[in-house]
């Protein structure tokens, strides 16, 4: 297999697992509402767990509440029971019609625990990158040694697979910056 394409696929699990972080951290409460936080709790609708986005409309008419309308009025139930055996800790408030969740301000001490766990999942995500290049690099090693390609060639491979690392690392960064500025906002 060329370099190049050793090298593609490294960036292609990079890339995904950068955007896997990204998809995380949407899930993570912060001091405001957001659509995030709900859209893929678990319904039990009619039998089989389904996610909460394809059974409602969610809305945020403003930072502290949160709206689901569903499309069949029936399922409020469901999507009651769905929110309160997740572990969002928020209690939702039915009329028949609609769902809202009052999002309540976070303390002093669970933004800190927070903060800690999404530096947690940028940790992981980092090992995931370098599990990447580590891969990458073997591959490219087995392949110098079966003399597919040259020794310059392999040096050259593993220069830009560290560079691919140093890139994602800080799209990593960048996102943990983000969140953590996201939830220690008051």
């Amino acid at each position: 297999m060329p370099v190049d394409d050793i090298l593609l696929e490294a960036e292609d699990k990079m890339q995904k697992s950068v955007e896997h972080l990204r998809q995380e951290y949407r899930t993570v409460r912060t001091g405001r509402a957001s659509a995030g936080l709900v859209e893929h709790i678990k319904v039990n609708y009619y039998g089989s767990p389904t996610p909460l986005r394809q059974l409602a409309s969610i809305t945020v008419p403003d930072p502290l509440l949160i709206v689901i309308k569903p499309y069949d009025p029936g399922s409020v139930a469901d999507i009651v029971k769905g929110i309160q055996a997740s572990d969002l800790g928020v209690t939702p408030v039915a009329d028949g019609k609609l769902v809202r969740l009052a999002i309540p301000a976070l303390s002093e001490e669970r933004r800190k625990q927070l903060v800690h766990q999404v530096k947690e999942m940028a940790e992981e995500v980092k090992v995931s990158l370098r599990n990447a290049r580590r891969d990458a690099i073997h591959r490219i090693d087995t392949e110098e040694k079966e003399k597919l390609f040259g020794e310059d060639a392999a040096r050259k491979a593993h220069d830009d697979a560290t560079e691919l690392v140093h890139t994602y690392e800080k799209e990593v960064d960048e996102a943990l910056a983000h969140k953590t500025t996201e939830i220690l906002e008051v």
